[in-house]
């Protein structure tokens, strides 16, 4: 039995070496018709010297030219906000998101209840409101008068008063 399985992985590995044969004449046979071709590298085109005229004129690439503006111009005007003092919270808000709720009264001060989105503020005279720079001036009970400065097309800060009125609020049946 042994000598019978001997026998037949004998005539298995002399029938492999017949296949690697043929797959080696093949091969020769292929590689006999082939050639590599490498094409031509491109002529190299010479580009004319160009003289740079604009070295007198203002560099493109200066800082000053890039970046952008910080804050607002500043006008020829009297008139200028204060762009160095810290900013106050209501100061983010458009004076037109603002409402007025009510007035607080102790003594001689008084304080507005002013309302910015779901927040409640306190403002006296002095407080800033709005996005122009608006000062508060006087609160009585049914207005905040305010003293606004905004930029007019010259660049001029121009002064102008607004106010913010009282809101009633709505009966829930009406």
């Amino acid at each position: 039995m042994k000598k019978l399985l001997l026998l037949v992985s004998c005539a298995a590995l002399v029938g492999c070496a017949d296949d690697q044969e043929n797959i080696q004449a093949w091969m020769a046979e292929q590689a006999a018709g082939m050639r590599g071709v490498v094409k031509p590298l491109p002529e190299i085109k010479p580009f004319p010297v160009v003289d740079y005229a604009a070295a007198g004129q203002i560099e493109p690439f200066l800082a000053a030219r890039i970046e952008p503006d910080s804050g607002r111009k500043v006008g020829g005007g009297a008139l200028r906000p204060n762009l160095d003092r810290r900013r106050e919270p209501l100061e983010a808000y458009p004076l037109e998101t603002l409402r007025m709720v009510g007035v607080l009264t102790q003594g001689n001060a008084s304080h507005a209840l002013v309302q910015a989105d779901k927040s409640l503020y306190q403002v006296k005279v002095g407080n800033y409101l709005g996005q122009d720079f608006g000062v508060v001036t006087a609160i009585n009970e049914s207005a905040v008068s305010l003293r606004e400065l905004v930029e007019d097309v010259n660049g001029d800060w121009v002064e102008r008063t607004s106010s913010l009125q009282l809101q009633e609020r709505q009966e829930a049946g009406k």
